[in-house]
């Protein structure tokens, strides 16, 4: 089944075209990558299906839905939540709570109810803290609960980031180069954790990366942006091999990197 549409998106930033006709089926359960050189586009084209960038033109379908037009908090309400290229927690904050901060939007109760304590704000918020201390199990990283952020090494930091996004129980996820700054040996753990996330919650995922290694390993399809415009997509070996992303991208070398 269909979950993600993405029909001739365009979007300009004054005369630039900074995304030139870009079309997209994400499938149910797709583990998919978006690679090409920097300014590309890549980011511009999450932003665009995030709601931080409003389309210029063309369609974003998901789950039948249009999101063109839409907010952010609506569309993460929707279900997609996504990661940034540099890491955005509150690093003074906990660890629990900034998975907490990330459930903001199932919140329903009043400021009246916050400030009186009232029957309905300590319920909500006992579930939040259960479902985010839940998460943190999940993910093994339970015994930096009460640790700020910013004590963390950088690869738990990453991880961190993640469960963040899937505090919001979301069907699609958007990782924004999940890899960049950890070592070879981080990125090897990272590959088997994403793939671990696709599985045991059903995901689909969708990320950009310049780490050829992960992309290469674990997407099943790859979409590769040049100025804006898609040149090429297919399966990692058709990417590997298209003489036009060799041009652009990936250079001569690609087989040593992968």
């Amino acid at each position: 089944m269909t979950l993600l549409q993405i029909n001739h998106l365009s979007h300009y930033f004054g005369g630039l075209k900074a995304v030139d006709d870009f079309n997209l089926s994400l499938q149910e359960g797709e583990l998919v990558g978006l690679i090409g050189p920097n300014g590309a586009g890549k980011t511009t084209v999450f932003n665009l299906v995030t709601g931080a960038y409003h389309a210029s033109e063309g369609q974003i379908i998901f789950n039948g839905g249009e999101l063109v037009g839409k907010a952010p908090h609506s569309i993460n309400a929707l279900g997609i939540s996504r990661t940034f290229q540099t890491i955005r927690l509150w690093g003074m904050m906990t660890v629990l709570d900034n998975i907490k901060i990330a459930h903001h939007h199932q919140i329903t109760y009043n400021l009246a109810e916050m400030f009186l304590r009232l029957p309905r704000y300590r319920a909500q918020e006992r579930e939040i803290e259960d479902h985010s201390m839940e998460l943190l199990r999940l993910f093994n990283l339970e015994r930096y609960a009460h640790e700020p952020v910013k004590n963390l090494p950088y690869g738990e930091q990453r991880r961190v980031e993640i469960v963040r996004a899937m505090a919001s129980r979301p069907d699609l996820l958007l990782l924004d180069e999940p890899a960049a700054g950890m070592n070879p040996q981080e990125i090897g753990a990272l590959m088997e954790f994403i793939h671990w996330i696709r599985d045991e919650f059903d995901l689909t995922i969708w990320l950009i990366e310049h780490q050829m290694r992960l992309v290469m390993n674990i997407c099943e399809r790859i979409s590769v942006l040049d100025f804006g415009a898609t040149i090429a997509e297919g399966t990692p070996d058709e990417v590997r091999n298209n003489p036009r992303v060799i041009e652009a991208y990936l250079g001569e070398q690609i087989g040593d990197e992968v």
